[in-house]
């Protein structure tokens, strides 16, 4: 299937209930062929949000689960502000897959938080998201799990023109059976598509284990600039030198060329290192001046970043970490950041070199 938003499109309506509201936008196009005995397959889709198109643009696929997309303006009214819903309309793949896994893609301002709505064929509805996001006023992302039986349509509804929406990602979840070690740390049930690794979790006491110190810093989301000045700022204790220091932290809107730097106790330890995600991730969005100069990405979500630290570089007592963004980075955010410290421990394995 074939689906494309023009903003010349969209028709004015006037405000009605979201269940029984008006299509300001229907586009159905051919799509990909339907799997054997007429079964939808159930594709993954990414849905292109954004009111307008650039003239190279060309009309996306996606499957034939998606039926359509439109948008919806609501009017305001009284003590209820101008919104703006986008409806997605789907139909169930086949097999029995009862969970749609969605990522939506947006700028994360704090009085227009998008939420998700989930309606079943009769308009009733099934599911009301809390706001995603933080509020960050940074480009962000959140995921989300749907429950699918017998629904037939999701709205994304924001407050305003929605102009700041940028993409949806849908994917229908499965299950599996999944061992792991009893003492290991219990990781989130939904793994982010694309993802290097799974979401950073700071923990709420110190602990420790084989001779290493976890703690945490800050788990709160701290936004932050390219100096020091604009800076987030850390103040740590230790009573004695540990062989090595490993920080660690989320960042989000990220240049991934340009990672956020440390200073540890006013001397600069240079950029973390990230794990990116697949360069596939709808996540990454570019940045440009002039086409001749190349295209620059940040991450439009929370990636981990971690910097590996000597031991020697610490000092018994008050330490104090500042972390900045990366150079041209107007502004980040960061979260969950811990640092852990390495010491010797009664098993630990080394070599002394003879040399």
């Amino acid at each position: 299937m074939f689906l494309r938003l023009f903003a010349s499109a969209f028709l004015l309506m006037a405000a009605l209930p979201a269940a029984s509201a008006q299509e300001a936008f229907r586009r159905v196009l051919p799509g990909y062929p339907d799997a054997p005995g007429n079964l939808v397959p159930a594709q993954s889709a990414w849905i292109d949000l954004r009111q307008s198109a650039a003239a190279h643009s060309k009309p996306q696929h996606v499957p034939t689960w998606v039926e359509s997309v439109n948008l919806v303006p609501v009017p305001a009214r009284e003590g209820v502000a101008a919104r703006t819903i986008f409806r997605i309309r789907v139909a169930h793949p086949s097999g029995d897959l009862q969970m749609l896994l969605f990522r939506l893609f947006f700028d994360d301002k704090p009085q227009q938080r998008p939420i998700v709505i989930v309606w079943d064929e009769l308009g009733t509805q099934v599911l009301r998201s809390s706001e995603l996001g933080g509020g960050i006023d940074l480009p962000s992302s959140d995921t989300i799990l749907l429950p699918m039986i017998g629904v037939s349509a999701i709205d994304v509804e924001v407050p305003g023109d929605g102009t700041h929406v940028r993409g949806a990602y849908l994917d229908w979840m499965t299950s599996r059976q999944v061992a792991h070690p009893l003492h290991a740390e219990q990781r989130e049930i939904v793994p982010e598509p694309f993802a290097a690794a799974a979401p950073l979790r700071a923990p709420e006491d110190d602990t420790e284990t084989f001779g290493t110190v976890t703690a945490s810093l800050a788990p709160e989301v701290i936004r932050m600039g390219a100096s020091v000045q604009a800076g987030a700022a850390f103040q740590f204790g230790i009573e004695a030198l540990p062989l090595a220091a490993l920080i660690s932290f989320e960042v989000s809107a990220a240049r991934v060329d340009a990672p956020p730097e440390i200073y540890l106790n006013g001397e600069p330890l240079g950029p973390v290192s990230l794990a990116l995600p697949d360069l596939a991730d709808p996540g990454y969005r570019g940045e440009t001046e002039r086409m001749i100069d190349g295209m620059r990405f940040r991450y439009t979500g929370w990636v981990r970043a971690q910097k590996l630290v000597a031991g020697a570089k610490l000092r018994v007592g008050t330490n104090d970490i500042v972390v900045i963004g990366g150079p041209g980075t107007s502004a980040s955010a960061i979260r969950a950041t811990q640092i852990q410290l390495k010491y010797l421990w009664d098993k630990s394995d080394y070599l002394l070199d003879p040399k």
